[in-house]
């Protein structure tokens, strides 16, 4: 076990407890896909409800390479990733658990107001709050506060102090608030509709589900200039299907995730989809 890279030994023992986890490279994110998963080759991470149903042999699709398994987290893939890994991430919503990921001083006094008291972790500007119970992962639910759970990872920062309890209507109830106006969430695109009647102009979901796969294969596939290539790839895809009302919040989630994957942050995400919608006047 001594000669084990630190963060594995970590994630063992983690492991061990039930915690699904995961290896997070330089920049605190997951390691990319695999050469047998590129541009969702294997199936693909739009189509993945929980972790790790890619049966590859490498640490690929972000919060779904997150396991139990100590065979496949000491395989030579996953050791490989784990000698190049800077920390130990984990996904909550498998474990049954919920983060409120508080990202500074505001967020902390406003969670100490109003949410019921619960384990919390010191982060490096924050705290995370963790309840029992899942639910599915929101972005910017207010200004400095994001939610991670289902299809999600958050770094494992120690096991925190308090007692742990269930996950409260308060938090499920952020989800459907509306957006702080400094960090909008993913929402789906309400703006005048062009003109036929406020039809969708697509007939057919196949030609919104085609783009919104090869916008997601666009960014999967960047090597270089990432930050350039979510923002092209946003600004497409909201060009095409902007303006009639089609695009959800699945649709949003699913340009995020693949952009997330790729080391972009949740706030490059946003900042990237607002300076998109503001270029093409939404």
């Amino acid at each position: 076990m001594s000669t084990l890279p630190e963060p594995l030994r970590t994630a063992l023992e983690l492991a061990a407890t039930g915690l699904p986890v995961l290896p997070l490279r330089a920049g605190k994110a997951p390691f990319g896909n695999c050469p047998q998963c590129a541009n969702n080759a294997c199936g693909g991470r739009p189509n993945m409800k929980t972790a790790g149903p890619c049966r590859c042999p490498g640490v690929c699709h972000a919060w779904a390479a997150a396991t139990t398994d100590p065979d496949v987290l000491t395989s030579p893939a996953w050791t490989a990733a784990w000698r190049r890994a800077v920390c130990v991430a984990y996904h909550p919503g498998a474990a049954g658990l919920t983060v409120v990921d508080l990202d500074d001083a505001a967020a902390v006094a406003w969670a100490r107001a109003t949410l019921p008291a619960t384990r919390v972790v010191q982060t490096t500007r924050g705290e995370h709050w963790i309840y029992r119970g899942a639910m599915a992962s929101h972005n910017a639910v207010r200004s400095g506060v994001d939610i991670k759970s289902t299809m999600a990872y958050a770094r494992w920062l120690g096991p925190g102090a308090g007692a742990m309890t269930a996950l409260p209507d308060a938090v499920r109830a952020l989800a459907v608030k509306g957006p702080s106006p400094s960090r909008p969430a993913p929402r789906s695109i309400s703006v005048p509709a062009r003109s036929g009647g406020g039809q969708c102009p697509h007939r057919t979901p196949v030609f919104l589900e085609r783009g919104i796969a090869m916008a997601e294969q666009r960014i999967t596939a960047a090597r270089s200039a990432i930050h350039a290539t979510v923002y092209g790839t946003f600004l497409a895809v909201l060009s095409t299907h902007g303006r009639c009302g089609c695009l959800t919040d699945t649709h949003v989630a699913r340009l995020f995730t693949a952009a997330q994957a790729k080391g972009e942050t949740a706030r490059h995400c946003m900042d990237a989809w607002n300076n998109a919608s503001t270029t093409l006047g939404l």
